[in-house]
């Protein structure tokens, strides 16, 4: 367990890298498009908007392929190859399938999403959500291998491809466009969303390239058989994706319906460059999932395994907790990665960062129906918690607008939870410390308002006044984690 711990953390600090160094890297669009595009002018609204519509497309198309990959390529009868080809191939005839009917039918769908006058953005994002599903099941298999690095290099030659196309559109075109620079006639300042989707386009579309020497295992075909199996096992998991993914972008779709016309595009545009922020919590839950879901799957069969996942829940939490306090503190600082006339939304960031964490905690309970092959159970638990969010957003958001929607995704993830701890510990008890868990959140609970008592005029004096109420945390965990096991081996 000892050495499957260990690689759990190699694999992640690789993982952790390529997920919080790319999304440190893509954090410089947030202050370039803030900063370029006026709050007033909606259009960041816009960008909100259409993303959270391919995040949840993206989980439609791979319908849960990546997980019932990993659950099959690691059963003894089943070649790991032949599940690969199969999902990958079947990943991919529905990718094909989605973007001809987008393409055919753009301005019938333009006209419904309230887009009339720009289809063309609907069709780049249509190849982009595409062939984001297909490398999905690519990146899938490099896990699988154990590949962190060569998944780290793709990912951040990907940040690194659309920061400089950005930068590029943003800030050198504008001046060569105006001094009349040749093969410029092309560069449109009044249409700044375009570049976004373009430049999204055009370097999702390169990194598929990094895949060539994955990409003949293609040969194998689809296993029609091996297909029917994974598709009983997976249709649960769509649910549950779909369900999941409404959780986090539902707000963000729903909005412009709830708040209509140019004023629900700039209270969406404030609301989703201030959760930027809150992302950095993100960043964490994506860098572990990427290495703990093959973990779990891989050490399933291990007499402890359960004791494992216990152990790890509770460094995750502490983790994220101690991430949580760390920007509350920074927050006179990480304010300017977003422009001033956005700086109205900021009191939604530690809530939506709880919800990151809440999130975090449900997929790290979400194994127990994966492990016993339940998986409707998580469709159930992410439906009643994706209703609960809903529901908070269209009775509160008329009212107290983007507030709402942050206090909505808490709420949603809060259910689910509940839920899973409840339902899973009756089916797949794990010795979880709950105890100790509820510890460490009140510590920071109770720390992180007297965060938001410190008001010192001088901002860098502000920051590192509160930054001092990291040491309670520290000590605490320092005491619980290390000193108290420490002693204890001495008297042994």
């Amino acid at each position: 367990m000892a050495h499957s711990l260990k690689k759990l953390l190699s694999d992640s600090v690789i993982y952790g890298l390529s997920s919080i160094v790319g999304r440190f890297l893509n954090y410089l669009l947030v202050p370039l498009y803030t900063y370029k595009i006026a709050a007033a002018s909606g259009d960041y609204g816009i960008i909100t908007n259409i993303y959270a519509y391919t995040a949840l497309l993206l989980v439609i198309l791979t319908f849960g392929m990546e997980t019932t990959f990993f659950y099959f390529a690691n059963k003894p009868e089943v070649d790991d190859r032949r599940a690969f080809s199969t999902a990958l191939s079947s990943v991919g005839t529905v990718a094909a399938v989605f973007v001809a009917l987008v393409l055919l039918f753009a301005t019938p769908i333009a006209h419904t999403l309230g887009y009339d006058a720009h289809p063309e953005y609907l069709r780049m994002m249509a190849a982009v959500v595409a062939i984001d599903a297909f490398q999905a099941i690519l990146f899938a298999w490099l896990r699988h291998k154990g590949r962190a690095w060569k998944f780290a290099i793709l990912k951040l030659a990907f940040i690194v491809a659309n920061i400089g196309l950005n930068l590029f559109v943003f800030l050198l075109a504008p001046k060569l466009a105006a001094q009349g620079a040749p093969l410029m006639g092309w560069y449109d300042g009044n249409n700044l969303v375009r570049y976004v989707f373009a430049i999204n386009l055009i370097c999702t579309a390169s990194i598929t390239l990094g895949f060539l020497p994955e990409l003949r295992n293609l040969r194998f075909g689809i296993d029609r058989q091996l297909l029917k199996q994974m598709l009983r096992y997976t249709w649960p998991l769509l649910l549950l994706g779909v369900v999941g993914i409404l959780n986090q972008v539902a707000d963000k779709i729903c909005f412009r319906f709830i708040v209509s016309g140019h004023e629900g595009e700039v209270q969406l545009g404030i609301y989703g460059a201030c959760v930027k922020i809150a992302m950095i919590m993100a960043m964490i839950t994506q860098a572990f999932r990427y290495a703990y879901e093959p973990f779990v799957f891989g050490n399933s069969r291990d007499s402890k395994s359960k004791e494992s996942q216990a152990k790890v829940m509770k460094y995750f939490i502490i983790f994220t907790l101690l991430a949580f306090l760390c920007v509350a503190c920074g927050m006179d600082v990480l304010r300017y990665i977003i422009q001033e006339q956005y700086w109205e939304g900021l009191q939604v960031v530690p809530i939506v960062m709880m919800a990151e964490i809440f999130m975090g905690i449900y997929f790290n309970l979400s194994f127990w129906y994966k492990l016993t092959e339940q998986t409707w159970w998580g469709a159930i638990m992410s439906a009643i918690g994706c209703v609960a969010m809903l529901a908070v957003n269209f009775l509160f958001v008329p009212r107290y607008g983007y507030m709402a929607c942050a206090w909505g995704g808490f709420v949603g993830y809060g259910v689910c939870m509940v839920l899973s701890y409840c339902i899973g510990q009756r089916h797949y008890k794990v010795p979880y410390p709950v105890g100790q868990i509820a510890l460490y959140f009140s510590v920071a609970i109770l720390l992180f308002y007297g965060i938001q008592l410190i008001q010192l005029p001088n901002p860098v004096a502000n920051t590192a006044v509160r930054c001092s109420l990291l040491l309670p945390y520290l000590a605490l965990v320092w005491w619980k984690e290390f000193k108290k096991p420490v002693r204890q081996q001495v008297v042994k």
